[in-house]
Protein backbone atom coordinates (compact mmCIF):
# COMPACT_ATOMS: atom_id res chain seq x y z
CA UNK A 1 0.00 0.00 0.00
CA UNK A 2 1.21 2.99 -0.99
CA UNK A 3 0.15 5.40 1.66
CA UNK A 4 -0.44 2.76 4.82
CA UNK A 5 -0.61 4.84 7.87
CA UNK A 6 -0.98 8.03 6.47
CA UNK A 7 -3.92 10.16 7.28
CA UNK A 8 -6.00 12.33 4.83
CA UNK A 9 -8.50 15.09 4.20
CA UNK A 10 -10.76 15.52 1.37
CA UNK A 11 -13.41 17.95 1.29
CA UNK A 12 -16.30 17.55 -1.38
CA UNK A 13 -16.39 14.21 -0.69
CA UNK A 14 -19.97 12.76 -0.77
CA UNK A 15 -20.12 11.91 -4.27
CA UNK A 16 -18.41 12.56 -7.99
CA UNK A 17 -14.65 13.15 -7.81
CA UNK A 18 -14.68 13.43 -3.88
CA UNK A 19 -16.11 10.16 -3.61
CA UNK A 20 -13.52 8.50 -5.40
CA UNK A 21 -10.85 10.31 -4.16
CA UNK A 22 -11.61 9.38 -0.20
CA UNK A 23 -12.48 5.75 -1.80
CA UNK A 24 -8.65 5.28 -3.74
CA UNK A 25 -6.96 6.71 -0.73
CA UNK A 26 -8.73 4.39 1.90
CA UNK A 27 -7.85 1.61 -0.14
CA UNK A 28 -3.87 2.50 -0.36
CA UNK A 29 -3.82 2.25 3.35
CA UNK A 30 -4.66 6.18 4.59
CA UNK A 31 -7.19 6.71 7.39
CA UNK A 32 -9.38 9.18 5.97
CA UNK A 33 -11.33 12.39 6.98
CA UNK A 34 -14.25 13.49 4.49
CA UNK A 35 -16.59 16.11 4.74
CA UNK A 36 -19.07 17.94 2.71
CA UNK A 37 -22.23 20.23 3.28
CA UNK A 38 -24.07 16.97 2.85
CA UNK A 39 -24.18 14.82 5.58
CA UNK A 40 -26.58 12.19 4.43
CA UNK A 41 -24.76 11.45 1.36
CA UNK A 42 -21.50 11.44 3.85
CA UNK A 43 -22.88 9.39 5.68
CA UNK A 44 -22.97 7.00 3.14
CA UNK A 45 -19.00 7.39 2.08
CA UNK A 46 -18.37 7.19 5.95
CA UNK A 47 -20.12 3.60 5.56
CA UNK A 48 -18.18 2.57 2.53
CA UNK A 49 -14.69 3.19 3.72
CA UNK A 50 -15.47 1.33 7.02
CA UNK A 51 -15.78 -1.52 5.32
CA UNK A 52 -12.30 -1.35 3.63
CA UNK A 53 -11.17 -1.52 6.95
CA UNK A 54 -9.60 1.91 7.62
CA UNK A 55 -10.04 4.49 10.16
CA UNK A 56 -12.90 7.00 9.01
CA UNK A 57 -13.66 10.54 10.40
CA UNK A 58 -17.12 12.65 8.58
CA UNK A 59 -17.53 16.07 9.33
CA UNK A 60 -20.23 18.41 8.28
CA UNK A 61 -18.31 21.44 6.84
CA UNK A 62 -19.25 24.49 4.48
CA UNK A 63 -15.50 24.85 3.43
CA UNK A 64 -16.29 28.41 2.44
CA UNK A 65 -16.86 29.62 6.73
CA UNK A 66 -13.54 29.95 8.33
CA UNK A 67 -15.13 28.70 11.99
CA UNK A 68 -16.73 25.47 10.05
CA UNK A 69 -13.15 24.64 8.99
CA UNK A 70 -11.50 25.41 11.70
CA UNK A 71 -13.80 23.21 13.17
CA UNK A 72 -13.25 20.23 10.64
CA UNK A 73 -9.16 20.83 11.57
CA UNK A 74 -9.38 20.31 15.01
CA UNK A 75 -12.01 17.51 15.14
CA UNK A 76 -9.29 16.29 12.73
CA UNK A 77 -6.10 16.92 14.95
CA UNK A 78 -8.78 15.28 18.12
CA UNK A 79 -9.54 12.43 16.61
CA UNK A 80 -6.00 11.23 14.28
CA UNK A 81 -3.52 13.47 16.09
CA UNK A 82 -2.25 15.24 12.65
CA UNK A 83 -2.50 15.19 9.08
CA UNK A 84 -0.56 14.02 5.91
CA UNK A 85 -2.59 14.54 3.04
CA UNK A 86 -5.08 17.52 2.30
CA UNK A 87 -7.38 17.42 -1.00
CA UNK A 88 -9.02 20.37 -1.62
CA UNK A 89 -12.05 19.04 -3.91
CA UNK A 90 -14.77 20.90 -3.21
CA UNK A 91 -15.82 23.29 -5.79
CA UNK A 92 -19.41 24.71 -7.07
CA UNK A 93 -19.96 25.56 -11.58
CA UNK A 94 -23.13 26.87 -12.07
CA UNK A 95 -23.53 27.80 -15.39
CA UNK A 96 -25.02 31.23 -15.78
CA UNK A 97 -23.78 33.98 -18.72
CA UNK A 98 -21.35 36.60 -17.72
CA UNK A 99 -23.86 39.42 -17.91
CA UNK A 100 -26.64 37.58 -15.73
CA UNK A 101 -24.09 37.01 -12.89
CA UNK A 102 -24.48 38.65 -9.82
CA UNK A 103 -22.15 40.26 -7.27
CA UNK A 104 -23.72 37.60 -4.97
CA UNK A 105 -23.09 34.57 -7.81
CA UNK A 106 -19.25 35.85 -8.00
CA UNK A 107 -18.33 35.78 -4.48
CA UNK A 108 -20.04 32.75 -3.63
CA UNK A 109 -18.20 31.18 -6.48
CA UNK A 110 -14.97 32.76 -5.42
CA UNK A 111 -15.71 31.50 -1.45
CA UNK A 112 -16.25 27.93 -2.32
CA UNK A 113 -13.66 27.42 -5.25
CA UNK A 114 -10.80 29.67 -4.12
CA UNK A 115 -11.19 30.89 -0.56
CA UNK A 116 -11.48 27.46 0.51
CA UNK A 117 -8.65 26.14 -0.23
CA UNK A 118 -7.06 29.34 1.06
CA UNK A 119 -8.85 28.29 4.98
CA UNK A 120 -8.13 24.45 4.20
CA UNK A 121 -4.99 24.69 3.36
CA UNK A 122 -3.67 27.20 5.93
CA UNK A 123 -5.21 25.54 9.12
CA UNK A 124 -4.07 22.45 7.83
CA UNK A 125 -0.25 23.26 8.11
CA UNK A 126 -0.56 23.94 11.74
CA UNK A 127 -1.39 20.20 11.70
CA UNK A 128 0.18 18.69 8.89
CA UNK A 129 3.40 16.83 9.21
CA UNK A 130 6.78 17.83 7.87
CA UNK A 131 6.59 15.97 4.03
CA UNK A 132 2.84 15.96 3.35
CA UNK A 133 1.02 16.83 0.56
CA UNK A 134 -1.70 19.78 -0.86
CA UNK A 135 -3.58 18.44 -3.23
CA UNK A 136 -5.89 20.97 -4.86
CA UNK A 137 -8.18 19.79 -7.56
CA UNK A 138 -8.53 22.64 -10.40
CA UNK A 139 -9.75 22.25 -14.02
CA UNK A 140 -9.29 22.34 -17.65
CA UNK A 141 -11.40 25.34 -17.40
CA UNK A 142 -8.51 26.90 -15.72
CA UNK A 143 -6.30 26.33 -18.73
CA UNK A 144 -9.16 27.51 -21.81
CA UNK A 145 -12.31 29.25 -21.39
CA UNK A 146 -16.11 27.77 -21.16
CA UNK A 147 -19.07 29.79 -22.03
CA UNK A 148 -21.31 30.81 -19.22
CA UNK A 149 -18.64 29.38 -16.37
CA UNK A 150 -16.39 32.69 -16.28
CA UNK A 151 -16.62 32.96 -12.66
CA UNK A 152 -15.26 28.91 -12.43
CA UNK A 153 -12.67 29.66 -14.94
CA UNK A 154 -11.46 32.97 -12.82
CA UNK A 155 -11.83 30.71 -9.60
CA UNK A 156 -9.31 27.64 -11.08
CA UNK A 157 -6.92 29.84 -12.94
CA UNK A 158 -6.77 31.58 -8.97
CA UNK A 159 -5.87 27.98 -7.77
CA UNK A 160 -3.31 27.42 -10.21
CA UNK A 161 -1.61 30.69 -9.31
CA UNK A 162 -2.06 30.04 -5.86
CA UNK A 163 -0.23 26.59 -5.76
CA UNK A 164 2.96 27.98 -7.11
CA UNK A 165 3.16 30.26 -4.46
CA UNK A 166 2.67 28.05 -1.67
CA UNK A 167 4.46 25.22 -2.57
CA UNK A 168 7.65 27.85 -2.22
CA UNK A 169 6.36 28.98 0.80
CA UNK A 170 6.34 25.82 2.75
CA UNK A 171 9.09 23.76 0.79
CA UNK A 172 11.35 24.36 3.88
CA UNK A 173 9.05 21.87 5.33
CA UNK A 174 9.03 19.66 2.26
CA UNK A 175 5.40 19.52 1.90
CA UNK A 176 4.41 19.76 -1.48
CA UNK A 177 1.42 21.46 -3.10
CA UNK A 178 0.01 20.58 -6.66
CA UNK A 179 -3.08 20.39 -8.35
CA UNK A 180 -5.14 18.07 -10.92
CA UNK A 181 -7.22 19.52 -13.54
CA UNK A 182 -10.09 17.12 -14.78
CA UNK A 183 -11.22 17.29 -17.73
CA UNK A 184 -14.54 15.70 -18.58
CA UNK A 185 -15.55 13.79 -15.61
CA UNK A 186 -18.55 11.12 -15.33
CA UNK A 187 -20.33 12.40 -12.03
CA UNK A 188 -23.55 12.96 -10.88
CA UNK A 189 -23.17 16.61 -10.66
CA UNK A 190 -22.05 16.88 -14.19
CA UNK A 191 -23.16 14.10 -16.04
CA UNK A 192 -25.74 15.48 -19.23
CA UNK A 193 -28.53 13.05 -19.74
CA UNK A 194 -28.53 14.17 -23.13
CA UNK A 195 -26.58 11.49 -25.20
CA UNK A 196 -25.84 13.63 -28.28
CA UNK A 197 -24.18 16.15 -25.97
CA UNK A 198 -22.42 13.50 -24.62
CA UNK A 199 -21.50 12.32 -28.09
CA UNK A 200 -20.40 15.87 -28.80
CA UNK A 201 -18.10 15.79 -26.19
CA UNK A 202 -16.26 12.19 -26.44
CA UNK A 203 -15.72 13.69 -30.25
CA UNK A 204 -13.73 16.42 -28.61
CA UNK A 205 -11.73 13.86 -26.44
CA UNK A 206 -8.63 12.32 -28.23
CA UNK A 207 -9.01 9.11 -25.69
CA UNK A 208 -12.95 8.71 -27.14
CA UNK A 209 -14.39 8.19 -23.76
CA UNK A 210 -15.81 10.70 -20.52
CA UNK A 211 -13.48 10.54 -17.42
CA UNK A 212 -14.12 8.97 -14.54
CA UNK A 213 -13.66 9.80 -11.14
CA UNK A 214 -11.32 7.00 -10.62
CA UNK A 215 -8.81 8.60 -12.93
CA UNK A 216 -8.97 11.51 -11.24
CA UNK A 217 -8.49 9.57 -7.80
CA UNK A 218 -5.57 8.03 -9.35
CA UNK A 219 -3.46 10.92 -10.27
CA UNK A 220 -4.06 12.54 -6.53
CA UNK A 221 -2.92 8.91 -4.88
CA UNK A 222 0.29 9.44 -7.28
CA UNK A 223 1.01 12.96 -6.00
CA UNK A 224 0.02 12.22 -2.31
CA UNK A 225 2.37 9.30 -2.34
CA UNK A 226 6.20 9.45 -2.47
CA UNK A 227 6.37 8.22 -6.03
CA UNK A 228 6.67 12.07 -6.65
CA UNK A 229 8.51 13.05 -3.70
CA UNK A 230 10.31 15.67 -6.29
CA UNK A 231 7.29 17.24 -7.78
CA UNK A 232 5.86 20.52 -6.26
CA UNK A 233 3.86 23.37 -7.45
CA UNK A 234 2.70 21.34 -10.58
CA UNK A 235 -0.69 21.31 -12.28
CA UNK A 236 -1.56 17.50 -13.43
CA UNK A 237 -3.86 17.93 -16.65
CA UNK A 238 -6.09 14.35 -16.57
CA UNK A 239 -8.47 15.23 -19.85
CA UNK A 240 -7.95 12.36 -21.91
CA UNK A 241 -6.08 14.96 -24.23
CA UNK A 242 -9.01 17.65 -24.68
CA UNK A 243 -6.71 20.68 -24.03
CA UNK A 244 -4.56 19.11 -26.63
CA UNK A 245 -6.74 20.38 -29.24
Amino acid sequence: MLLKSKIALVTGASKGIGRGIALALAKQGCSVVISDIDDAALKNVEAEITLLGVKVLAVKCDVSQKDQVDNMINKTKEFFGGLDILVNNAGIYPFKSFTEITENDWDRVLSVNLKSVFLCSQKSLEIMSNGGSIINISSIASLVGFNSLTHYCASKGAVNSMIRALALEVADRKIRVNAVAPGSIETPGANNPDENIKKQTISMIPLARMGQAEDIAGAVVFLASDLSSYITGQVIVVDGGWTLR
